[in-house]
């Protein structure tokens, strides 16, 4: 079981697979509706291990997060396409696409007991660009 998550605006980049542990995709829905409302909203959380980059690795995936969510909202660069990928035994169980994607919080927390700092990265998809969020699975895996 594997994810990828590529991240595309105006420096792409990807999280390396040994990084990824966790993603967690909710649909958002006011909690005091009664019936189903037009309020949606979607939001993605994905958790894992931030890996120093090490024999000869271009550069540490993990850092490139936090980057991203210090970028203000008056920059159009804060909003980015996000791809997320989960393969199960040569199946592709999800594949969450999320075009206009914006952080919502991120979270690095490191201990000194063991030595790996873990992330914590929550992003939503923009409301008037829900419809273009796709949610796809159940093929083989390319």
């Amino acid at each position: 079981m594997s994810y990828t998550v590529k991240i595309e605006g105006a420096e792409p980049f990807e999280i390396a697979k040994e990084c990824v542990k966790s993603v967690k995709f909710t649909t958002d829905i006011p909690l005091d509706s009664n019936a189903r409302t037009k309020d949606v909203g979607a939001t993605m959380e994905i958790t894992g291990r931030i890996l120093t980059a090490t024999d000869g690795d271009p550069f540490d995936s993990t850092r490139k997060l936090a980057q991203w969510s210090a970028v203000p909202a008056e920059r159009a660069d804060c909003y980015r396409k996000v791809t997320v990928e989960h393969v199960a035994a040569g199946i592709m169980e999800r594949k969450y696409y999320f075009p206009n994607a914006f952080v919502v919080d991120y979270k690095e927390d490191f201990g000194d007991a063991e030595g790996v700092g873990t992330f914590t990265l929550t992003i939503k998809q923009k409301k008037d660009k829900l419809a273009q969020l796709t949610v796809e699975g159940g093929y083989p895996a390319a």
